[in-house]
């Protein structure tokens, strides 16, 4: 794992979009450079990036803005990575980052849109289910 300090806006949409894709993550393609720019390389948001053999592999984002909480905003491998044991590995890393930083409540926020394995991961590494929406399509 690496720390993007700060990530590039290029390098960072190639990370969402390519993890996301699969999965129809829109919400950061909706914003313009400058927009992105901003939030991503604020100093309290961390991208963390996941290599195998020298290979972006996934990406784990940290949002710390709003003590005391620490939000894993997104999380994900990339598509020629799933499968091959690394996402709990590193949902455990980031986990464990995200406690590094001493919040009373680290969270996630999952839709039925993520990857089918996700939630029970998610449930898996500690996480426990605080709200459930149905949000109409």
């Amino acid at each position: 794992m690496m720390r993007a300090a700060p990530p590039t806006v290029a390098f960072y949409r190639f990370l969402y979009d390519t993890v996301g894709a699969p999965w129809r993550w829109t919400d950061r393609q909706e914003l313009d450079d400058e927009a992105l720019r901003v939030l991503v390389q604020h100093p309290e948001i961390a991208v963390y990036v996941l290599y195998h053999h020298g290979t972006p592999a996934g990406f784990a984002e940290l949002d710390l803005r709003r003590p005391p909480d620490v939000q894993l905003v997104y999380f994900g491998l990339m598509p020629a990575f799933i499968g091959r044991g690394l996402g709990s590995f590193f949902l455990d890393w980031a986990i464990r980052e995200a406690w590094r930083h001493e919040p009373q409540r680290v969270w996630v926020h999952t839709c039925t849109l993520d990857h089918p394995r996700a939630l029970p991961l998610y449930e898996k590494a500690g996480f426990a289910r605080y709200k459930q929406e149905v949000v109409p399509a």
